[in-house]
């Protein structure tokens, strides 16, 4: 059988194959690229085994492209990395893999093709394309991928126990795959992610989250969350997420249960956006339930204050999991934080002193927010679902008028604090961050306009609140700086 490549693809490769032919070096392309050859799908990443030195054999190929200068070699890994015409090409030499039980690295030497191909993942990962002159493009495929790419089945190509014992990252990888291609795990596969499930700790957080990080990119994420639930590996990556599993009932009361929640939230804000930590926040937004609930005659569950409680247990979880500390963190909280906050404004007379406030609080994140809040909007009453979304619509419509008056997105008071510190002759001091905040909150309250004489008399009238002294004509006065 003879894969048909894409036209591009096709020269690339003739090219490669004509350096493995001068060098009489045997070379194959291999894994992802001829998968994805066969779906029909286009790749940018291609991965090329030759029988011998993989840094070599890259060293010559890009001698004859012309593009050394593009080339990375990797010594530790015997790897090499040739980025051409938005390609990413890795060579490496084939090799044959043994495993110790508390390592994921394994202790590598040379091997032929078919025992490069035997330490594959998956069957459909373990097909090869040759680009030897005797067999140009014949493609090798001992495992039957072809079968299981027909039957869109995911499978080890040997005993799945091994496989994923000796490297637990593939039973994540294997979840990742299914989500991404829409495939079934098959059944003695999936048993054996159930029992080796507890070989997960020995793999870095670093290397789990490229893993997350790609089933929540993918089309329909939930699915993937499904199967991590199901394998019994959720709870050992992101307990946060699995404790929100389950539906508690007293006294014939019960609550929804919040994780299948959170996948349609989930699912619901992928449909929407490509932003990875907008669907991470969509994934925690709900994180803060299990430690606040509690059950009152009156009011039945409550969850009071989840949406605080959960912004900080973000901190902790992407702390754990080794996931940036930086203003993606910041904006992760920030949404978990005010999720409610849209939901909440539908469910009362909408003043714009509301409107201003969630502005100011949400800033450049304010247009994010209202996807994951939609997204929030899952009731299974069609008629409560359909109420609450006209209202979400009205909550729209009142933000972009507020926002077209006061111009409070990304919003910076007209009054600063050297503006204080001059007009009334002061240093530093506690009455600067008194007079400030009080102008903020009469501009968020409609009490004075926002803009800098209206903020500016209102100033001199609050400093006089607290015994201070307005110098004469400063020279800022007339300045306007909204």
């Amino acid at each position: 059988m003879k894969p048909e490549i894409l036209t591009a693809d096709a020269e690339l490769l003739k090219k490669i194959a004509k350096v493995a032919q001068d060098h009489n070096t045997l070379c194959y392309v291999i894994g992802g690229f001829v998968r994805d050859q066969l779906l029909n799908r286009p790749s940018k990443d291609i991965d090329i085994v030759t029988v011998g030195d993989g840094i070599i054999f890259a060293e010559a190929v890009a001698k004859y492209l012309n593009r050394t200068e593009h080339l990375v070699t990797y010594g530790r890994y015997g790897t090499a990395m040739l980025k051409l015409d938005g390609h990413e090409i890795e060579f490496v030499g084939a090799r044959k893999e043994s495993y110790t039980t508390d390592s994921r690295n394994p202790h590598v030497l040379p091997g032929t093709i078919e025992e490069d191909q035997l330490r594959r993942d998956f069957t459909i990962n373990a097909m090869a394309i040759s680009l030897n002159a005797h067999d140009y493009g014949e493609l090798i495929d001992p495992f039957n991928g072809v079968d299981d790419l027909s039957n869109q089945i995911i499978r080890t190509p040997t005993d799945p126990d091994t496989t994923f014992s000796d490297d637990p990252l593939r039973m994540i990888r294997a979840i990742r795959f299914a989500t991404q291609l829409g495939f079934s795990i098959e059944e003695s596969t999936f048993n054996s992610i159930k029992s080796k499930a507890h070989r997960i700790d020995i793999i870095s957080k670093e290397r789990i989250l490229v893993e997350l990080n790609k089933i929540l990119m993918s089309m329909e994420p939930s699915v993937g969350f499904h199967l991590l639930m199901n394998s019994k590996l959720l709870h050992l990556i992101l307990p946060e997420v699995y404790d929100l599993k389950g539906a508690e009932y007293i006294d014939g009361v019960g609550h929804k249960d919040n994780f299948y929640h959170t996948l349609e939230v989930v699912d619901n804000v992928r449909r929407k956006s490509s932003n990875l930590w907008l669907l991470w926040a969509a994934l925690l937004h709900d994180i803060g339930k299990p430690p606040t609930k509690k059950f009152h005659k009156e009011l039945g569950w409550t969850f009071h204050g989840h949406e605080n409680v959960g912004a900080k247990m973000v901190y902790k979880l992407f702390t754990r999991m080794k996931m940036p500390l930086d203003h993606k963190l910041k904006y992760v909280q920030k949404l978990v934080a005010l999720h409610l906050r849209p939901i909440s404004l539908t469910k009362e007379n909408i003043s714009d002193a509301a409107i201003r406030r969630l502005l100011f609080d949400a800033g450049e994140e304010i247009d994010d927010l209202m996807v994951l809040c939609s997204a929030d909007i899952t009731s299974k009453n069609a008629n409560k679902k359909a109420k609450y979304l006209a209202n979400y619509e009205i909550v729209k419509q009142l933000m972009d008028q507020v926002e077209e008056k006061d111009r409070l997105r990304n919003w910076q008071p007209p009054i600063t604090g050297e503006i204080i510190m001059s007009s009334f002759n002061i240093k530093p001091c506690k009455e600067v961050g008194i007079i400030k905040t009080s102008i903020r909150e009469a501009i968020l309250d409609g009490i004075i306009e926002n803009e800098y004489s209206n903020a500016f008399n209102f100033m001199i009238i609050e400093g006089k609140k607290l015994g201070l002294t307005a110098i004469e004509n400063p020279s800022h006065k007339t300045t306007d700086t909204k």
